[in-house]
């Protein structure tokens, strides 16, 4: 592939902080986790701020896939939800070319209705007509393997397993051609054979000219779909390169 053109998202000095509410509660009970966040300074609650993003700059460019690393509670998730536009930015801005498209966000899925009535309404929920749903329905029941042990796909989803309900959001979402799709977790669901499927359609995303972005606690993923790494640590990033350099750096600190 050729070097990465035009930027597609532009991170700059971005920070993030999540404000967290409640109230103390007696030792031992439920809300007495609160306590350990929250007191009362003369009758008022003072609330905990959790900086979650600090002054991350990045760009982001065609044809890449990239994939974020970190421990649970590094960022990674606030990051992908504030690139979409789900989360507003305290201070620094985040431009992106065309739509972000945060898998199971646009695909949406809905428990009481039938895994093809979900599919062809995260479908329509892309921007795809009618027909294009019609041809691309197949596609998406058989690369999601609802159907492999039973009629599945007729079924309300609330009958679904929490796997398959994400690989039929994973097989929606990737249906379509999208400027920047961010993937959360997705390839950690499924068996050896679909994690296989799904990587080989996010290659085929990124050389559509399209930007990948994967979070995966998997790093032979990481390894196999990803030529560039971010590595968050407490809403900072510790390294951005090349992905066996990042990768292995953050397997040695572990």
């Amino acid at each position: 592939m050729d070097a990465p053109s035009r930027p597609t998202v532009v991170v700059d000095n971005v920070h993030i902080t999540y404000r967290i509410y409640g109230a103390a509660g007696k030792k031992g009970n439920a809300v007495a986790a609160f306590s350990r966040i929250i007191t009362r300074r003369g009758g008022r609650k003072v609330t905990r701020e959790v900086h979650a993003i600090r002054g991350v700059s990045f760009t982001a460019y065609e044809g890449e896939a990239i994939g974020l690393i970190g421990r649970n509670g590094s960022g990674k998730s606030t990051l992908l939800r504030a690139i979409a536009g789900f989360l507003p930015t305290d201070s620094g801005a985040i431009y992106t070319r065309g739509q972000p498209s945060l898998l199971g966000v646009n695909a949406a899925l809905m428990n009481d209705l039938s895994g093809e009535r979900n599919v062809v309404l995260g479908c329509l929920a892309m921007g795809m007509n009618r027909a294009e749903v019609k041809r691309v329905y197949p596609d998406i029941v058989e690369f999601s393997g609802i159907n492999e042990n039973g009629p599945f796909i007729d079924l309300p989803m609330r009958t679904y397993s929490s796997g398959m309900a994400a690989r039929l959001r994973f097989a929606i979402s990737a249906a379509k051609k999208h400027d920047v799709l961010m993937i959360d977790e997705a390839l950690a669901t499924g068996d050896a054979r679909f994690q296989k499927r799904s990587e080989e359609r996010i290659r085929e995303l990124r050389e559509e000219a399209g930007t990948v972005f994967v979070v995966s606690h998997n790093n032979r993923s990481i390894r196999e779909i990803c030529a560039r790494t971010i590595w968050l640590d407490r809403g900072v990033i510790l390294a951005d390169g090349p992905t066996e350099e990042v990768v292995s750096a953050y397997e040695k600190a572990q």
